[in-house]
């Protein structure tokens, strides 16, 4: 993060130490590592939302791209189907109008259903 070396730490604590004094130096040395540790944690939970984010942000792109690429799919089945059911539409009326009409039969007689075989007697016991 910071480019610190030993001997810039070292000047650090030295004129902290004049500044603040012997007394209230460790208070304030563990208060700053509490901040520090705090913003270190800060830091990296906004990594971690930011990567989240850019995650979301590539599915969510893949899924419109997915949805785009299924719409197109369907569109071009959609438009064979029209064409192919034109096409049969016309080579149907086409036969129909060479052909003359056949006359209509009747329907078939109704064959009677089969009767029941009579219910077995119960037994007793």
């Amino acid at each position: 993060m910071f480019d610190i070396g030993f001997t810039e730490l070292m000047v650090i604590g030295v004129v902290a130490l004049i500044v603040i004094g012997p007394e209230r130096l460790p208070g304030v040395a563990r208060t700053v590592g509490h901040l520090a540790g705090r913003l270190q944690r800060y830091v990296a939970d906004v990594k971690a939302d930011i990567s989240r984010e850019m995650e979301f942000d590539e599915l969510r792109k893949m899924r419109d791209s997915m949805k785009e690429a299924a719409t197109e799919v369907e569109n071009t089945v959609r438009k064979e189907m029209s064409n192919t059911e034109q096409d049969l539409n016309k080579t149907v009326a086409d036969a129909v109008g060479d052909k003359p009409a056949l006359p209509e039969s009747p329907p078939p007689p109704e064959t009677p259903a089969p009767p029941e075989p009579p219910a077995a007697p119960a037994k007793q016991q």
